[in-house]
């Protein structure tokens, strides 16, 4: 088939790629010059694993291409997805501009029957203003074309997009044409070779579907945040409750690992979007709220451990002349995406309090440095920044960090401690190894996500 995708984001650049390897014709297309010519060199502008390869080669095989041309880009193509940005707006609302500026471009030069499909994720209602954005351009050029709007959200997981896409554990089809369902089928069939998981419902539902999948794993993530601060004030260990909890087959193990709260691209973005969806409607999100609310407070728990086993409470600066080394900046691993990550507000904080930082991170140092500047040291070498440090905060789990030279940490630190926002080594022999080591949930310290 031949496929336009609006959109070279991380979005649309995995949905471009994986959709020629599998033997589309697909033209991405951006308004960002200098991204376009980047990638027409084969500079990718954002990390993904695998992602790379597949444009190459794709590229090279001639099924994947690159231009601004947005004319060219619609005449080409029979399905057209949009993966443009949806940024919060200042209430929380997702930001259409972008979305609804796509449609106005394809009604402005389509020539014949489109498909124009939402995967950008998007509030509910939103293929209805996309359509009325297609249809005004179409009455102003007095031209009747038939066209189909379509919802098919993405469940990408950052650092795991590629495997997503290609074997994705279902694919939501929202339309009310049953000829345009079929067309999608035909697209998805070569994905769905080991099981046939196609959800085809109407578009309201598959809209909702995306942001309520994401709000669930949100409010997982900060219940298992909220378990773990009560576990230290009861002395509880939090891995085993979590053993206890997801061993059982109507919960799972997935998203329950506590940590220093959820970022990123989605999650965030998503559940404001949704209370402010539910706001408009009149209908009060109580328990997304609380979500949102635990999960700011869960990105400071880390920096407040630091206060309370470092800070001099009597000075106007608690941290002034401590070096805290941090590992870990992306909001997860794999990935160098920096959006909402809890690193920038822990570092922040300890900024605030007078702190010398220094910071590693296999992926994420370059976006990094666009938010936090040189207000911060950065080192490509994780063990340089260890060297006379008061402690080493890890804060996003990368395998570099789970079996590290504990010897060489233990000799480069000036005091053996480490504050482990994911849990990534055991308690009992990091102490007897000499470490004066705090995790999330498991040491009794009584600094937990349940105060303010």
């Amino acid at each position: 088939m031949k496929i336009c995708v609006f959109g070279a984001g991380y979005v649309g650049l995995v949905a471009a790629a994986c959709f020629a390897e599998s033997g589309n014709s697909v033209i991405t297309v951006d308004v960002d010059q200098a991204k376009i010519e980047g990638l027409k060199q084969g500079i990718i502008p954002i990390y993904e694993p695998g992602l790379k390869e597949l444009v190459l080669r794709n590229q090279a095989e001639g099924r994947l291409s690159f231009t601004t041309d947005v004319e060219a880009a619609v005449k080409g193509s029979l399905i057209n997805f949009i993966a443009v940005g949806t940024p919060p707006g200042e209430d929380g609302s997702a930001d259409l501009q972008y979305v609804l500026a796509v449609g106005r471009s394809i009604g402005q030069h389509m020539q014949g029957y489109k498909i124009i499909v939402d995967k950008s994720t998007v509030p509910v209602g939103t293929a209805d203003k996309v359509r009325a954005a297609v249809q005004e351009e179409l009455d102003q050029r007095k031209v009747a074309y038939e066209f189909d709007v379509v919802s098919n959200p993405e469940f990408l997981k950052e650092g795991a997009a590629i495997d997503d896409f290609m074997k994705p554990d279902r694919v939501v089809i929202g339309t009310d044409n049953v000829r345009t369902a079929e067309i999608m089928k035909e697209l998805y069939e070569p994905f769905m070779r080991k099981h046939n998981r196609m959800i085809v419902m109407d578009i309201r539902s598959a809209e909702m579907t995306k942001y309520a999948a994401n709000a669930m794993l949100a409010t997982r993530i900060s219940f298992m945040n909220q378990i773990a601060g009560l576990c230290e004030l009861m002395n509880a260990d939090v891995a085993a409750v979590r053993e206890g909890i997801g061993s059982d087959s109507r919960i799972g193990f997935d998203f329950l690992f506590p940590g220093p709260g959820y970022g990123g691209s989605c999650f965030p973005k998503d559940v404001k979007a949704l209370i402010r969806t539910a706001d408009e409607c009149g209908y009060e999100m109580l328990l997304l709220k609380s979500v949102e609310e635990v999960n700011e407070l869960q990105k400071q728990v880390l920096a407040r451990k630091v206060l309370h086993l470092l800070g001099d409470p009597a000075a106007v600066k608690p941290l002034a002349g401590r070096t805290i080394a941090c590992w870990g900046l992306s909001f997860k691993p794999r990935t160098d995406d920096m959006r909402e990550a809890p690193s920038l507000t822990i570092i922040e904080e300890l900024l605030a309090n007078g702190a010398q930082v220094r910071a590693h991170d296999p992926e994420a140092m370059k976006e990094a440095r666009k938010v936090l500047g040189d207000r911060i040291t950065y080192s490509h070498n994780q063990y340089e920044i260890l060297t006379g440090a008061d402690a080493l905060v890890i804060i996003t789990d990368w395998n570099e960090y789970r079996n590290p030279d504990f010897e060489r940490i233990m000799s480069e630190l000036k005091d053996p401690l480490i504050i482990d926002g994911r849990n990534l080594y055991k308690p009992d022999r990091m102490r007897v190894a000499g470490f004066r080591y705090m995790p999330l949930g498991r040491n009794g310290s009584g600094i937990s996500s349940g105060g303010k």
